[in-house]
């Protein structure tokens, strides 16, 4: 992740290299996804797994608390470097030092990996076979099911992710006068909320359940859609009450999102079952979101980013429904 991450940073300009920086660009992200996905995969889902019953939501959300953390930081220094650099340093050199910062970063989460797998408990997990992969075509055969409703009842809260994080900053920068650094602030007021919601989870979720709060949240997240065209329209307040409002829900919902069906995999199939979900929910529900609703948003007006979101949160409500329903008949 370091290697790829600090490499942007270096990365040739379009005018340097034309298309070849272009590709350049592409392998580094497949690298950071190769690294993400080694490094990150199923982790929340073994945690919730093997802690106590009725823990099992405030174990699942501690390692979700990373996102909020990593936003801040990144929001932090690309909102002073665009606020204090003229845009032609900001687009010569400035955008780089984020990537530089990011590094040292990476390094710190190495030696706290390194940290984890010498404790006891993952020696256990190992001695257990519970963190022993399996083809993923032999894991497709045989569970295709629980990959598809595992990636589709997080779709909701992957969706949204984005949908504050990424599309909103397009959309201003495209259609309006107001400062990127300005927004970007707000937009960290908004990730400081969500990292407060996902703690809030943590308690919810082990009183009610990891998948009624899913569903609960996918629900809010639902009516939360049909009003985002009025908020996005309305205005600075009303893009700022879209941030704040957005990532509330985010934190509730993200914060047990990773893993809520994974019990359903048999233990052999557990660990890769789990890797393979995430990747899929945030390919689905994440990847394409911000392009998508941009693209929506500015053909056929805002109104459709919002339908794209409930969309996320239909998904989310069916594969739960499907989930325990199937659990009902099979018990």
């Amino acid at each position: 992740m370091g290697v790829s991450t600090a490499g942007i940073a270096f990365l040739p300009d379009y005018a340097s290299l034309g298309t070849s920086s272009l590709v350049i660009l592409a392998i580094l992200r497949i690298g950071q996804g190769i690294a993400q996905g080694g490094s990150w995969d199923g982790l929340p889902s073994l945690l919730a797994l093997n802690a106590p019953e009725h823990k099992r939501g405030w174990y699942a959300m501690l390692g979700q608390l990373g996102a909020p953390i990593g936003f801040i930081i990144a929001a932090g220094l690309f909102s002073y470097m665009m606020a204090n650099l003229s845009s032609l340093d900001f687009l010569e050199w400035g955008w780089r030092y984020p990537f530089y910062v990011a590094f040292a970063i990476n390094v710190v989460a190495l030696f706290a990996r390194l940290r984890l797998v010498t404790t006891h408990e993952y020696s256990h997990l190992l001695d257990e076979h519970q963190l022993d992969p399996v083809p993923v075509g032999e894991l497709l055969s045989s569970q295709t099911r629980n990959v598809i409703i595992g990636a589709l009842a997080a779709l909701a809260s992957y969706a949204l992710f984005h949908l504050v994080t990424v599309f909103p900053l397009s959309w201003i920068s495209l259609t309006s006068q107001r400062s990127i650094a300005g927004f970007l602030q707000v937009q960290m007021v908004g990730v400081t909320l969500m990292a407060i919601g996902i703690i809030i989870s943590g308690y919810v979720a082990d009183r009610v359940g990891r998948r009624r709060t899913l569903g609960t949240l996918a629900t809010m997240i639902g009516i939360f859609s049909l009003f985002v065209p009025f908020l996005i329209g309305a205005g600075q307040h009303g893009e700022d009450a879209f941030i704040l409002i957005g990532f509330s829900l985010l934190g509730l919902s993200y914060g047990q999102a990773a893993g809520a069906v994974t019990a359903q995999f048999p233990q052999r199939f557990r660990y890769t079952g789990a890797a393979l979900t995430s990747d899929f929910a945030w390919l689905v529900g994440a990847g394409f979101a911000p392009l998508v609703a941009l693209g929506l948003s500015s053909h056929f007006g805002l109104a459709y980013a919002g339908v794209y979101l409930l969309s996320g949160a239909v998904s989310s409500l069916a594969a739960l429904s499907i989930n325990r329903a199937w659990n009902i008949r099979d018990n």
